[in-house]
């Protein structure tokens, strides 16, 4: 799908670099955009709920999604299962939604050769000292896990020169700012900008 009247916009990061704090500030400043959930075969964490962070679904109810290509995208991340539905995100951004996707930089990749219109932003942490203690301050997991993660980490951070845009989680603030900058410009684009302000279009005479 090369042409679409609303924006997606895909975010990776490896775990510990501040992703989903970002998100969920870009979401709270930004009301026209939307998240789009996905679906893990994993437990929820600490308050997530069913619906709002993940759609929480058995190892079956995966494999029968994947069966009925019901995804766009889905991978393997820290041995669980992560998964977009095809027909949620179609749908907004045919009603010319604003959409985020908060994946894994596998299904960003994927996302691309779907969704050529698609914006690709990496969040990179500053430093890997910083990245892992992120990860121990969480203190959700052991230290095999982190060790797993720091691991992952480097396969991914290899990954980020093929996103459009890379951003460093040093300053929150800032990240943030950066962020809502990539998104503002894409709304300034022409195919955007005709079909926002349609009417001065057509009193400027513009195709």
């Amino acid at each position: 799908m090369d042409h679409h009247p609303g924006n997606l916009f895909v975010i990776a990061a490896p775990s510990g670099a501040g992703k989903s704090s970002l998100v969920k500030a870009l979401l709270e400043r930004d009301p026209k955009l939307q998240l789009s959930v996905s679906h893990t075969t994993r437990a929820p964490r600490g308050q997530e709920q069913n619906g709002r962070e993940y759609f929480f679904i058995s190892p079956a109810a995966f494999d029968a999604m994947v069966l009925a290509n019901a995804f766009v995208e889905w991978a393997h991340v820290h041995n669980h299962r992560y998964g977009t539905s095809r027909q949620a995100v179609e749908d907004k951004i045919l009603a010319g939604d604003d959409i985020v996707l908060e994946i894994d930089f596998q299904g960003a990749m994927q996302i691309k050769k779907q969704f050529a219109n698609a914006i690709t932003i990496f969040i990179l942490p500053p430093s890997w000292d910083e990245l892992r203690a992120r990860l121990e301050k969480r203190g959700e997991d052991s230290p095999e896990v982190i060790a797993l993660r720091l691991q992952n980490a480097a396969t991914e951070m290899a990954q980020a020169e093929k996103f459009d845009f890379v951003i460093i989680n040093d300053l929150f603030d800032r990240a943030l700012a950066d962020i809502q900058s990539v998104v503002h410009a894409q709304r300034l684009r022409y195919p955007t900008q005709r079909r926002v302000r349609a009417e001065t279009f057509q009193a400027l005479q513009l195709p």
